[in-house]
């Protein structure tokens, strides 16, 4: 080992296991580069473990349920119940047992690059994902509460098989399957967190393309949200078709 380069090294510890009979080896040659290699080692190996930990521990709900004989676990949450602008969107997702993807948590807390990237995993390995979307002139029709468990009744219909359980962020739906709500479910539920995912970049997705057809809201950043440009928007350009008109401040600048 000792007539390897440091180089030629670490390239072999990426690909041995911590039981390779050459792995004893390392810890003897006293080369601060190969000691580095080794320490970097340790500490890849500690984080994948409290990784593995993490997503275990979102697994909770999903174990229980197949223990007792459900397969077909949908998850299901929404995102958009407080912009302005644009719609509500719900996801339903049905993972397979052995779905795997570290660092899966609740949408907010993933930057958009991450999310991007876990939505494309997802919609490779997923048994079946539905998508509910009503827009803003419904939700001005029947309130936001009720617009956003029509996008999750929506989101279920999308499936393309029927799901033997619902596990609903912090809902409850008239439906003919056996569910369960959990607050905070899109950081207790693989499943929930999966379908946050899901509802969230397709309505980013969405909401970016409204930028284009209406600019001067800031739509492709705030994705709806009441914010500075946005409110500045609604003052000097007024209101757009995708606007919540029952929103208060959507409300009062029609009124002016």
């Amino acid at each position: 080992m000792k007539n390897m380069t440091i180089k030629e090294i670490k390239s072999l510890v990426d690909q041995m296991s911590e039981d390779d009979p050459l792995f004893e080896q390392l810890h003897k040659d006293k080369r601060k580069g190969v000691q580095k290699i080794i320490e970097n080692y340790n500490r890849n190996k500690q984080r994948l473990k409290k990784e593995k930990e993490e997503f275990v521990k979102l697994t909770v709900f999903e174990q229980k349920l197949y223990g007792e004989g459900f397969s077909l676990i949908a998850g299901i949450d929404e995102v958009g119940r407080g912009p302005l602008a644009g719609p509500v969107v719900a996801a339903a997702v049905i993972l397979p047992k052995d779905f795997y993807l570290a660092g899966l948590n609740d949408s907010k807390k993933l930057s958009e690059s991450k999310r991007n990237e876990y939505f494309d995993v997802i919609r490779k390995n997923a048994h079946s994902i539905g998508i509910g979307m009503i827009e803003a002139e419904e939700i001005d029709s029947i309130n936001i509460y009720e617009a956003t468990k029509k996008a999750m009744h929506h989101a279920i219909a999308d499936l393309d098989c029927n799901p033997d359980y619902l596990l609903i962020d912090a809902m409850k739906l008239q439906t003919p399957y056996p569910q369960e709500s959990i607050i905070k479910g899109d950081s207790k539920s693989i499943s929930i967190a999966a379908a946050s995912i899901i509802a969230k970049v397709t309505r980013d997705r969405l909401m970016k393309e409204y930028a284009v057809k209406y600019p001067g809201y800031g739509f492709g950043q705030n994705a709806g949200y009441g914010t500075k440009e946005h409110l500045d928007g609604l003052r000097e350009k007024g209101v757009t078709p995708i606007h919540r008109r029952s929103f208060a401040p959507v409300k009062d600048c029609e009124l002016k």
